[in-house]
């Protein structure tokens, strides 16, 4: 389904495909160290899936170092981020910012995370920013895609979704 959000005011459209209690699709992606990424390696895992138009904006540095920083400590829950970035912008900024607790994958290459599960913003080629929890079999318990793309995500709902499953 067609949705209209925003980008800096301007409004901006992306095809919403997924809801609370769907799967979500499998996708294949890039890793910072141009490794294969498949989603379902991860089956048994709680998930929580993060994504951004680029690593090299504030919000989105912030939203990928506040996952990070909170599941640290969560046993059977690995963080995915997902961006069209290059892989060596995804490394450098992990070193940077010392990410070791959240995978950043790029959907440069197959572009099967918009393929499969939208969130491409047509006008401008970028994903749209969203988070996704999802429990051990792959089932979308929480979904926040926000109206406005330069906004943070709600990380206390995602959270305390992520901490009853």
């Amino acid at each position: 389904m067609k949705k209209t959000i925003s980008f800096k005011g301007t409004p901006v459209t992306i095809e919403d495909k997924l809801n609370v209690g769907d799967v979500f699709p499998n996708f294949r992606a890039v890793t910072k160290t141009l490794s294969e990424f498949e989603l379902s390696d991860y089956k048994g895992k709680n998930v929580i899936i993060n994504t951004f138009p680029s690593i090299d904006t504030g919000v989105c540095a912030l939203q990928t170092i506040n996952f990070n920083r909170e599941v640290r400590d969560l046993v059977d829950t690995v963080v995915i981020t997902v961006s069209k970035d290059l892989p060596f912008a995804l490394g450098r900024f992990c070193a940077d910012k010392e990410i070791n607790n959240a995978i950043t994958v790029s959907d440069y290459k197959y572009r099967d995370f918009e393929n499969n599960n939208g969130l491409l913003v047509e006008e401008l080629g970028l994903l749209a920013r969203a988070v996704f929890v999802l429990d051990k079999e792959g089932v979308i318990r929480y979904k926040e895609v926000l109206e406005e793309i330069g906004e943070e995500p709600n990380y206390k709902d995602a959270l305390d979704e992520l901490k009853k499953i």
